[in-house]
């Protein structure tokens, strides 16, 4: 019988290998404002076209993202967020809010908000514990294997 190593059995070193990098976080907060299509990525993002590819295949590969035809002629694809990359949403605002917190951008005013598509109210989350309705990060944690 083979001991799981550390990485297996923790689902928070499991989702880093596959989202620990930047430009696939940025790619899934694109996504989430509508970006579909390849050229709206690396306009946004400024990133090398082989890059993009890369990253888009892994999130393809792993579930995030689908690819769809959108166009015969030419042969034309999309990438649209599968239920587990519209799940990924709130890590990202709660990475956007840390990152507001501890690592704060000089000009303050210019930093970018992500606001409520309906009421165009600033979007500032919080995490819960469902069980108890404690925010995170207010008790102490413990891990169990």
């Amino acid at each position: 019988m083979s001991k799981n190593t550390n990485i297996e059995i923790c689902p928070i070193a499991r989702s880093l290998s596959v989202l620990g990098d930047s430009w696939s976080m940025l790619i899934l907060r694109d996504a989430h404002t509508g970006f579909t299509r390849f050229d709206q990525f690396r306009k946004s993002l400024g990133i090398a076209p082989t890059m993009l590819t890369k990253r888009l295949s892994v999130l393809v590969d792993e579930g995030l993202l689908e690819k769809r035809q959108y166009s015969e002629h030419p042969p034309r694809e999309e990438y649209v967020l599968t239920q587990a990359g519209q799940d990924f949403l709130p890590v990202l605002f709660v990475i956007g809010a840390w990152g507001r917190k501890h690592k704060p951008y000089e000009h303050s005013e210019e930093m970018v908000k992500f606001l409520d598509a309906e009421n165009g109210t600033e979007i500032k989350p919080i995490v819960i514990d469902q069980v108890t309705g404690a925010e995170i990060g207010t008790r102490l944690i413990r891990q169990q294997s």
